[in-house]
């Protein structure tokens, strides 16, 4: 009976412990590399995420069909590696209500263009959608 009870107790503990490992993992932020790009941010699936250059600090002004192209990128909470700074990202609430993650003050956006991980097909749109450049310079 104890050891029955103990492997429960046991069970229970390591699903927990992986569920958290999971949720964190969602919530991670990475960083990719490629040739002719550089790197850039990814979501923790491998999805590009982008910066939209008509954006100001902490307000975006992609609405309506712009962000049905260009889908908003939002985490609670992000975890960043460890070569990144996560007091880099944050949360602002849009116009629209909607919350968005900032990286350097610059909003996260998804491409609908991408559908893969690696994926930078909205890299240079209009000469005004980019890759999150990690090095990008704080706004």
């Amino acid at each position: 009976m104890r050891k029955t009870a103990l492997f429960f107790l046991l069970s229970a503990f390591l699903s927990l412990v992986l569920a958290g490992a999971v949720f964190a993992d969602n919530h991670a932020v990475k960083q990719a590399e490629k040739a002719g790009i550089g790197k850039f941010l990814t979501d923790a699936k491998g999805l590009t995420l982008y910066i939209f250059k008509k954006d100001s600090p902490g307000k975006s002004v992609c609405t309506g069909t712009c962000v049905d192209n260009w889908p908003l990128y939002f985490r609670e909470k992000v975890v960043a590696p460890t070569e990144l700074n996560a007091g880099d990202f944050d949360t602002i609430t849009r116009e629209d209500g909607k919350k968005q993650t900032t990286y350097k003050g610059w909003p996260l956006y998804y491409y609908v263009g991408d559908t893969s991980a690696g994926d930078t097909n909205g890299q240079g749109k209009k000469d005004i959608w980019y890759v999150a450049d990690p090095g990008l310079a704080a706004r």
